[in-house]
């Protein structure tokens, strides 16, 4: 009853910039944490950016100042702006939601379906 639809990955050249999106909706009675993550192939899956519920903000050192997690509350949904692209960033990103359904007192973890962001030298 709960489902996360991610968009705005693509191919884009070195330098370039793409804006992830991804809605939560269904079942939904609050929104913690978020988060993206990125994997590339034949490599690990490592979180990229994630904000609190209070807010907060952390980045992993090679995005930092490059990459901006934000948050719109009303829409439940959590964006990624990536700017200064460069081959390093080519991965699957996926979204990452800890919530509270309605009628539960149990927090629940859901991931995104990933979207493809390749970056062209």
């Amino acid at each position: 009853q709960v489902q996360l639809v991610e968009s705005g990955g693509g191919l884009v050249q070195a330098g370039g910039s793409l804006r992830l999106s991804c809605a939560a909706s269904g079942n939904i009675f609050r929104i913690d944490d978020m988060a993206w993550y990125r994997q590339a192939p034949g490599k690990q899956r490592d979180l990229v950016a994630g904000v609190t519920s209070g807010g907060s903000t952390n980045y992993v050192d090679s995005v930092r100042g490059r990459f901006t997690i934000s948050r719109d509350y009303a829409k439940n949904t959590v964006y990624l702006q990536m700017n200064s692209l460069n081959a390093e960033d080519t991965a699957v990103y996926y979204c990452y939601v800890q919530l509270l359904r309605r009628g539960s007192t149990r927090i629940q973890t859901y991931w995104g379906q990933g979207t493809q962001v390749t970056v062209s030298s």
